[in-house]
């Protein structure tokens, strides 16, 4: 059976930068002779990276972030119809201050498991969201936790709740879109593939729809747009590319992360995956980093994470 090593070796080709067991040091993706491109890049990070870093003291880590030099976020802590501890208009006031911008947020409603008789509900979940983020100014929210799915009517329901999401927010001038993670590259069976014996044809043409896919043809384009996290479809076997060949408009938005900081790990090509987001129309990315270096802070890896993006030729 493939391993996710023979995976990534095989990808090489296509979307890695030519991964070698137990190096650090990138290969394509390392953009050794690029020069730093004249003028600002518009550059987004998701405050997700930087946690109690930046909870603790936020006016202050919002400075920090601009002095940086990114120029736009993604939120990510709304609940209960607050920003955190702060009220939704008192956030912006404190990211207007700071000289960034809020273009896009994070948010999942309390329901894991979507049916029939909770899809009111949270559609007014929605709803309420929506409200408090046409006062935050932001242009995307998106959904980044994965609904309980197991079967294709389970999918079903999910994108008819999307669809529903996408509807509430598009009446806001908002657009509504879907975040993922590796898990979505799961397959589900239908019960016929169920009941069928193993056969050995199973190893090359795997028997069910990758949930990913299911989401993708289930859902509207005008209502639905997905946020590829690039490093989390690497994760879940799969090529971001292939996706953008195939779903060429469904992905307006980026997460850009890799293993730690930026470009550090070798096994993502970054120069590719912008080249080909570019070619179908990218409208913003956002910056994300989940942990750094023993010793390392998650400012410092943000920073990180931005001197690559800025120095990278391949980057507008």
């Amino acid at each position: 059976m493939e391993t996710k090593r023979d995976f990534l070796k095989k990808m090489s080709l296509l979307t890695f930068g030519g991964m070698v067991a137990g190096s650090v040091a990138p290969a394509v993706a390392s953009n050794k002779n690029s020069t730093p491109a004249a003028g600002k890049k518009v550059i987004g990070l998701q405050i997700y990276s930087l946690g109690k870093e930046l909870t603790d003291n936020v006016p202050d880590g919002m400075k920090k972030i601009k002095e940086i030099g990114y120029s736009n976020l993604e939120l990510a802590g709304y609940g209960n119809r607050k920003m955190g501890q702060y009220e939704v208009e008192a956030y912006k006031k404190i990211v207007d201050d700071s000289g960034l911008k809020i273009t896009s947020s994070h948010v999942n409603p309390p329901e894991r498991k979507y049916t029939k008789e909770n899809v009111a509900g949270i559609a007014e979940f929605w709803k309420k969201a929506v409200e408090d983020h046409v006062k935050l100014g932001v242009k995307y929210l998106v959904q980044p936790g994965l609904p309980n799915i197991e079967t294709h009517d389970d999918a079903k329901i999910v994108c008819e709740v999307y669809n529903s999401a996408g509807e509430i927010a598009k009446a806001a001038g908002i657009k509504w879109g879907y975040h993922n993670h590796n898990m979505e590259f799961k397959r589900i069976m239908s019960d016929a593939e169920k009941a069928q014996a193993p056969s050995p044809s199973d190893f090359w043409r795997p028997k069910g729809d990758i949930l990913y896919d299911l989401l993708l043809t289930g859902t509207d384009p005008n209502l639905v747009f997905f946020e590829m996290d690039v490093y989390w479809t690497v994760m879940g076997q799969a090529d971001p590319l292939d996706y953008f060949e195939k779903y060429p408009t469904r992905f307006p938005l980026l997460h850009i992360k890799d293993r730690l900081v930026l470009g550090q790990s070798g096994m993502m090509n970054f120069e590719n995956i912008f080249n080909k987001a570019y070619a179908n129309g990218l409208s913003e990315y956002y910056v994300e980093i989940e942990k750094t270096k023993a010793g390392m802070t998650q400012f410092e890896g943000v920073k990180g994470c931005f001197d690559y993006l800025n120095n990278a030729s391949f980057v507008k």
